[in-house]
């Protein structure tokens, strides 16, 4: 998943992006109102952390103009404790669930997953495919029950193609939910990454398709 982290204290940003980039997902930051409006409107997010108390433009208006500009994605606000106008405010805006400060990573991190499993058919913090099972919470990957280890790169390229099972996603989609957008994005590189993972899992599970790209399919349990 790409997250985007919006929070104008530098320490805070490096552990929420820390945190998120941990937890499997793609993670870019902005540490301003206009910067984060701007990528907000050119990039495709699947969820946002954002904070309210921003320069150049305040977390607010950056929501406000999100929505009125038809962007969906999940947006988790990050406010003061004692402001309390503010969580009102943000709800009104559009926005989808709110932290107040201070408050715990694990926290933050379990309101993201709640905010992502609404983004599709997922009910639970586990997604499956035949014998691989993919734990969100956790960060890790069962196939037939054993643990199995990825890199970063190889759990997030897997992560999108578990929960997109069965739909074929372009070399050019993976590697943007891979890399962040000021990156050097290189397509060619997911045919490692995409050869690394049909190592490791059961085989056949990543089918190619001839000039679209690639796709999960369940491939049946272990006899």
């Amino acid at each position: 998943m790409r997250i985007l982290v919006v929070e104008d204290d530098p320490t805070l940003c490096a552990q929420l992006v820390s945190a998120v980039a941990g937890a499997g997902h793609t993670v870019e930051s902005a540490s301003d109102g206009a910067t984060a409006h701007y990528l907000g409107e050119v990039e495709d997010f699947d969820a946002v952390v954002l904070d309210l108390g921003l320069p150049t433009l305040d977390g607010l208006s950056v929501l406000r103009r999100w929505r009125a500009a038809g962007r969906t994605m999940p947006v988790l606000i990050l406010t003061a404790r004692s402001a309390w106008h503010e969580k009102v405010a943000g709800m009104d805006a559009g926005a989808d669930d709110y932290l107040a400060k201070p408050f715990h990573m694990e926290e933050l991190l379990a309101r993201l997953r709640g905010l992502l499993r609404r983004l599709g058919e997922h009910t639970s913090a586990q997604w499956q495919c035949g014998t691989i099972l993919l734990d969100t919470r956790q960060a890790r990957v069962l196939v037939d029950g054993l643990p199995l280890q990825l890199t970063s790169h190889e759990f997030k390229l897997l992560s999108l193609l578990m929960q997109r099972k069965g739909e074929v996603l372009s070399r050019t989609e993976l590697s943007e939910h891979i890399y962040p957008h000021d990156s050097d994005r290189d397509s060619n590189t997911i045919e490692v990454f995409v050869g690394r993972l049909r190592k490791k899992l059961p085989a056949g599970s990543i089918e190619t398709v001839r000039g679209l790209g690639y796709r999960l399919i369940d491939v049946g349990h272990a006899a």
